[in-house]
């Protein structure tokens, strides 16, 4: 017994040498391995790839995305009577192969959305440095004061950045548009007014740190920290953002329609948006030498516009006309009556996606839902830059039900149909096909340049893109259990029915009033400008011919669930 359990001991204790150093082998080449691999990262991360650089695909496959079959370039697709009229589709292109298509492109678009938000600039907590050296104060800090965001004391325009906000960065943005002070709040948040908030507060209660610069106070809960600005020369002031809303017919109680009044001999433009503007007034109308301001109202809707002729000339013209048309321009004041948003304060029942192509206007679509609804919307993506500009729902899960809606750009079956109802937005292709060109090479707000519409990734991009649109529309028609359908174009047409429409949907209840002031703010942030081309035409005739054939598909898919068929000017082009 005893010579069994030496030969055991000993036997155990070679296994433990054997082990020792099997382990210590290990562990050297898992150690080898990981600098290896962290050396290729570095290498790689150090050149940095370019941004137009196309996305990793099969040798099968082209350089923006999957490329057609060669049959695909002249489809035949089926068209029923009452529908948009074209050739008819050969079976093996049409919605059978289209959603087919779709889970290829599914793949690719993971990929797509993967790349664009890893390469976005990542968000940093409060009161990382943003800048080396703190930016220079313009103006006199003049304290802390309270703010409540439904009743803001400065009512001028308002904006945020959640990542490099600084206190520089504000009071340029105010003194652009020529207003006295800029408060800040929560860090992050600016607005611009022309009237000091009168309820003080304690130094102490403005307490935290600009997103973008260590060191300098952005306000706290419900404060603000606020400075003076810099006069504008006054020619800057001249240059004010005023925009001329129309020629309208004045109402019948001038008193209760607009809060503030001026009259003024040889009254101008300028002069009674300068007097509005400092009223902290949305709307300046003009009546002869009657200066009126005030806000869009159910008793002065401005929906419904006089001929120009009745205002044509000088501003004593509406004074010609018996004084029965004004003159209507809009001031840099912001209209705040629908600013306000917040989460959901219980979980939805009703889980609601707002589903379109991208380029189909989803994020202009959001901006009008939460102005409308006072509710944020939520993203099955996070983009850095939304979150950053106030669409604070892109940070919350998009399956909390915290939100009153949720963007997604998916069209699998299942996911799908892990929503109980949907907004589904659809644009003329030409227009979204052109939009997201531009965003993926410019982003939210720029154009793409002629290199990169003259380049190989153009037409690669049609042809990947073009059958993304049509299988889109066909996927969420097949599988979507409660559908409101939107288009584009007639939600910026009609902007005030197709909106009540939506927020019907939503099962939401809104006053006129607000949408109105939706309707007043309704371009939003992210409204693309600079130097766009007139009459830019980057379609080839066998593009055109393609894309027509999808939309007489989509067309034709749309009347068969009973729905209004895609509007007339979609084709021909």
């Amino acid at each position: 017994m005893a010579k069994a359990f030496f030969r055991l001991q000993k036997f155990l204790r070679r296994t433990q040498f054997l082990l020792f150093f099997l382990t210590a082998a290990y562990l050297m080449a898992g150690s080898l391995l990981l600098l290896q691999r962290t050396r290729l990262v570095l290498q790689q991360g150090s050149r940095g790839a370019p941004s137009n650089q196309a996305l990793p695909v099969p040798e099968e496959t082209g350089r923006a995305g999957i490329t057609e079959p060669r049959g695909l370039r002249s489809p035949r697709l089926p068209v029923g009577s009452g529908a948009l009229q074209g050739p008819a589709l050969d079976p093996r292109h049409g919605p059978r192969w289209l959603a087919s298509r779709n889970s290829e492109l599914r793949q690719l678009r993971r990929r797509w959305f993967h790349r664009l938000s890893s390469e976005q600039e990542p968000l940093q907590p409060a009161g990382f440095k943003a800048r080396k050296r703190p930016a220079e104060h313009k103006g006199t800090y003049m304290g802390c004061f309270t703010h409540d965001s439904r009743e803001r004391t400065l009512k001028g325009a308002v904006f945020y950045d959640l990542r490099k906000m600084t206190v520089a960065h504000c009071q340029e943005a105010c003194a652009e548009r020529a207003y006295s002070f800029a408060g800040l709040a929560h860090g992050a948040e600016c607005y611009c007014g022309n009237t000091l908030p009168a309820a003080a507060a304690e130094p102490e209660q403005c307490s935290s740190e600009c997103r973008g610069e260590r060191g300098s106070v952005c306000g706290g809960l419900n404060r603000l920290s606020v400075y003076s600005v810099e006069q504008p020369r006054a020619a800057a002031r001249t240059r004010r953002n005023v925009i001329y809303r129309g020629c309208f017919r004045t109402p019948e109680n001038l008193t209760d329609t607009f809060p503030a009044s001026l009259i003024q001999p040889n009254l101008t433009v300028e002069m009674c948006s300068e007097f509005c503007s400092k009223k902290e007034f949305p709307l300046a109308v003009v009546r002869g030498q009657e200066c009126y301001c005030g806000y869009p109202t159910g008793r002065f809707p401005l929906r419904q516009g006089a001929d120009g002729l009745r205002c044509r000339g000088s501003p004593n013209a509406s004074s010609a006309a018996g004084g029965q048309y004004c003159l209507v321009y809009q001031t840099p004041v912001q209209d705040t009556r629908c600013t306000d948003r917040k989460f959901l304060t219980t979980k939805s029942k009703v889980f609601v996606a707002l589903s379109s192509f991208p380029g189909a206007g989803n994020t202009w679509a959001r901006h009008l839902i939460e102005h409308a609804t006072g509710y944020y919307t939520g993203s099955y993506y996070f983009d850095g830059a939304l979150y950053n500009k106030g669409f604070k729902g892109e940070k919350d899960h998009w399956r909390s039900r915290r939100t009153i809606c949720v963007k997604t750009h998916e069209s699998g079956k299942t996911e799908i149909e892990m929503f109980d109802s949907a907004i589904l937005l659809i644009r003329n292709p030409y227009k979204s096909l052109m939009a997201e060109f531009n965003r993926k090479y410019a982003g939210h707000l720029g154009y793409a340049t002629d290199r990169n519409w003259k380049s190989k990734e153009w037409p690669d991009f049609v042809n990947s893109y073009a059958s993304w649109w049509a299988s889109h529309v066909l996927e969420w028609l097949k599988y979507g259990k409660r559908l409101l359908v939107v288009h584009y174009e007639e939600l910026k047409q009609s902007l005030i029915p197709k909106l009540k429409e939506m927020v019907e949907f939503l099962n939401v209840t809104v006053t006129e009033d607000r949408l109105l002031c939706v309707e007043n703010n309704r371009d939003g942030n992210f409204k693309r400008s600079g130097a766009k081309q007139k009459n830019f035409e980057p379609f080839t005739q066998e593009m055109k011919d393609l894309i027509n054939r999808y939309i007489l598909t989509v067309d034709e898919a749309l009347r068969g669930r009973n729905f209004s068929g895609l509007p007339r000017e979609y084709v021909p082009r």
